[in-house]
């Protein structure tokens, strides 16, 4: 006899205002299965998780979603209370925005526990330090003290992985659970979800734009094209003989090395140097000591790097490794120790201060940050974000002036007027993922930069806009002579795009040179673990299953 699936999604239909984005998708979810629903930006994958709870706000949905025998399309607003965080929990993909700013962490997981579970505070304060450790976060007493603010990116999602798992859900929708983690983390959390998939018997919905991820996690795949369920089937056979076109182009999309290989002038002056870079946080003292003074922790211990004109130096390390926290000390919002300059000049101490040298020298370097929705200011039309730069650094320039240099910008990254009529007067929600990123190298183009600090600039992207975004900013290189720090945990991005490496691990360079020589013959045990994982996962890439 066959086991009943565990939820069932029949017609599902969902519209806002007279808009149909999510149309007639069908699928089933057996008990203890792990599904992965696949696609680009704007696919529908999403709003599909979020309509079965319906947490999608104002769209009407219709169909059906029955989880047993109960629909949760049509059950009562209190009945389906009881069933999220509940039956069904999820793990949202931005923890930051997810997460309560004014709690801690732990707080916020033994609330869950308290509601669900009926703990006791002292229980369910120790049943939080327990899921924090059963999710691998370092120290779990003392980040269970810590608000979201405190914890890095990777560290947050964790703990937005263990307040999902508080109540022993029998299905867990994960929405992009391994976006802001590195190769070695992601396969943690994947073993982890895994581990307590089989322990608890528990399904697993997956949305996800990583096909390597989908290769090492899922039983099942189903793959949504502009709301569309175009193809499903185990990930053996879609994977080795996808039927439909769309899933042959996600499945071929993976980063391309197209940068200027042609090494610079021998006299050439580097565009950033560092000695000694060192970069200090004040800490309380324990007891007494902390009356008479501050301790002291080292977020970045003596780095030393060179980046010539036209070259990109990736720095990867896992979360918490000091590498933002690098980014920021040479971007002069964060004070530091040594040697640092950027385009020949340092930055007058304390950096941080507006003076008219720092400014003149914020023209030279600019950033892209890794999520534009957060970066891009949402009150600000697209032609008031992009020319945001002329007002400060080019104060003379007219209005109509400066317009024209805005459409160029956004010429140059791909967007234009006749692809997007009122281009200019529009805001950055009405954009997806990849084109707000164009928007946000735009703006940081428009002072003519001689560098680029890319902090994680694909790592929010699905593949194919990923595969994109990488294709401009190699273009913009060979055109314009660009020097890029690249900030990422990615692996197979370092390979397609820098031309040097430096690997940190707790804020100490550990490792450092050419790409051929880092990634090819690493020498440092950690660089080996880094490398190790990702040759794991384009090894799963390569082969098929």
């Amino acid at each position: 006899m066959m086991t009943p699936p565990l939820l069932q999604v029949r017609g599902l239909r969902v519209r806002f205002g007279t808009k149909e984005v999510v149309h007639g998708v069908d699928f089933d979810i057996a008990p203890g299965e792990k599904l992965a629903l696949v696609g680009e930006s704007g696919s529908g994958k999403t709003l599909t998780a979020l309509s079965l709870l319906r947490l999608a706000g104002d769209a009407e949905i219709s169909g059906q979603a029955l989880l047993g025998e109960r629909d949760l399309l049509q059950l009562s607003e209190r009945a389906l209370r009881g069933v999220r965080g509940g039956e069904i929990a999820m793990v949202f993909q931005e923890p930051m925005t997810a997460l309560n700013p004014l709690m801690t962490v732990g707080r916020q997981i033994a609330e869950v526990l308290e509601q669900k579970k009926a703990q006791t505070p002292a229980q369910s304060a120790q049943g939080a330090i327990e899921l924090l450790a059963q999710t691998g976060i370092p120290e779990p007493e003392r980040r269970a003290r810590c608000y979201p603010h405190q914890l890095s990116g990777g560290q947050r999602q964790r703990a937005m992985i263990a307040m999902a798992l508080a109540s022993e859900p029998t299905l867990l929708l994960a929405d992009e659970p391994t976006t802001a983690l590195d190769v070695t983390l992601r396969g943690q959390i994947l073993d982890l979800l895994s581990a307590l998939q089989r322990k608890r018997g528990m399904a697993v919905l997956l949305i996800t734009h990583d096909l390597n991820l989908v290769r090492r996690f899922a039983d099942r795949v189903a793959v949504m094209e502009r709301g569309v369920l175009v193809e499903q089937g185990s990930v053996a056979q879609v994977f080795a003989a996808p039927q439909h076109a769309y899933t042959r182009r996600l499945i071929a999309s993976e980063p391309r090395r197209d940068v200027p290989e042609q090494p610079p002038a021998p006299d050439a002056a580097p565009v950033l140097h560092a000695q000694g870079l060192r970069v200090t946080y004040p800490t309380a003292l324990p007891g007494v000591r902390g009356w008479f003074g501050k301790g002291e922790f080292v977020a970045v211990q003596g780095a030393s790097l060179q980046l010539l004109p036209g070259r990109t130096l990736g720095v990867v390390g896992e979360s918490g490794s000091g590498k933002s926290t690098l980014a920021q000390a040479i971007l002069g919002l964060l004070p530091c120790t040594g040697a640092l300059q950027v385009a020949g000049q340092a930055w007058q101490q304390p950096a941080m201060r507006n003076t008219r040298a720092n400014q003149q020298l914020r023209r030279q370097v600019q950033v892209v940050f890794q999520d534009p929705f957060s970066s891009l200011s949402p009150r600000m039309t697209v032609e008031e974000i992009v020319g945001e730069g002329l007002h400060v650094h080019e104060r003379s320039l007219s209005a109509s002036a400066r317009r024209v240099r805005v459409q160029q910008a956004l010429a140059d990254v791909g967007l234009a007027e006749a692809q997007f009529p009122g281009l200019l007067a529009r805001y950055p929600h009405e954009f997806s993922g990849g084109q707000r990123q164009r928007l946000a190298i735009a703006r940081a183009l428009i002072t003519g930069p001689r560098l680029l600090v890319l902090d994680e600039p694909t790592s929010a992207l699905d593949v194919t806009i990923q595969q994109q975004v990488l294709g401009l900013l190699q273009r913009l290189q060979k055109e314009r002579g660009l020097s890029y720090l690249l900030i990422t945990h990615d692996v197979q991005v370092i390979r397609a795009m820098a031309h040097d490496v430096m690997v940190m691990k707790d804020g100490a360079v550990v490792e450092q040179g050419s790409v051929a020589q880092v990634l090819d013959a690493p020498q440092h045990p950690y660089t080996q673990r880094l490398v190790a994982a990702a040759g794991l996962e384009a090894s799963e890439a390569a082969v098929e299953p």
